[in-house]
């Protein structure tokens, strides 16, 4: 990554915290290679095009994370129609799994001193009678990458909260399904995907091109629990280590190696 500068090095990458200046945990962990983003953009055919629907994508989940923090501090909100089903399923099933989330701590950011590193925990909540951090992705699927971000959050969060017990990643998304085969139809960042049923039916046949039978749009909720945060907090140490090796240039520039 070309940084301009110290200023924009600083702040990009971290934030700037009673005067100290701390990386930020989503900038560490995106030194791990992703091999399917790689495949992805390959598909594509073009970097731009690829960066272009990231940025449209990026802005629909800003969307749905910024209506969702404001729900969970207890908010009157207005539903932006491209995401209602996704909003109003995730109103849903928060309330019928009875999901205790604390205010205080929506979109709070965490400062990690003994690590040196800081970041912005979604929520904390009490689900099923366990204590953890809550994180919302808007993504396609729920990554095991993500539980290097979330442990980050445990390690930063566990002497202010020491009753805290677990993590949850609360996917929020929405498709329209074919009445006939089943397949869904996602739409994210400019970018539409037919996607055949998972998994797929025994005699399975799918339909024709263009003669789908699509339902109205429907959101769709999935959580997953990581309760084991220790051994990936040693893989994000590792990940913050490299990330300093990358950046060492600009990091002893402003003092913090």
């Amino acid at each position: 990554m070309i940084y301009r500068g110290i200023k924009t090095f600083k702040e990009q990458c971290g934030y700037d915290i009673d005067g100290v200046w701390y990386p930020r945990v989503t900038k560490i962990v995106d030194i791990k290679s992703k091999p399917a983003l790689y495949r992805y953009y390959a598909e594509l055919g073009s970097f731009e095009k690829g960066e272009n629907i990231k940025e449209k994508s990026a802005n629909e989940g800003t969307l749905i994370h910024n209506t969702m923090e404001r729900i969970m501090v207890g908010e009157s909100v207005q539903i932006d129609p491209s995401i209602k089903p996704s909003i109003d399923a995730a109103r849903q099933f928060i309330e019928d799994h009875n999901i205790q989330i604390d205010p205080e701590f929506v979109e709070k950011r965490v400062v990690n001193k003994e690590h040196r590193y800081a970041g912005t925990v979604d929520s904390v909540a009490l689900i099923e009678g366990r204590f953890g951090v809550l994180d919302i992705k808007t993504s396609l699927g729920i990554y095991r990458d993500y539980s290097l971000q979330i442990s980050a959050y445990m390690d930063a969060l566990r002497h202010e909260l020491p009753g805290l017990q677990t993590r949850w990643i609360l996917r929020i998304d929405q498709f329209k399904t074919c009445n006939n085969c089943r397949s869904t139809f996602r739409s994210k960042g400019g970018r539409d995907k037919v996607r055949k049923p998972y998994p797929k039916p025994k005699n399975w046949e799918g339909c024709p091109e263009e003669q789908h039978d699509w339902s109205p749009l429907t959101g769709f909720v999935e959580l997953k629990e990581f309760p084991y945060w220790q051994n990936d907090f040693k893989a994000f140490m590792g990940a913050k280590v490299l990330w300093e090796w990358e950046n060492e240039y600009w990091l002893k520039r402003i003092g913090y190696l």
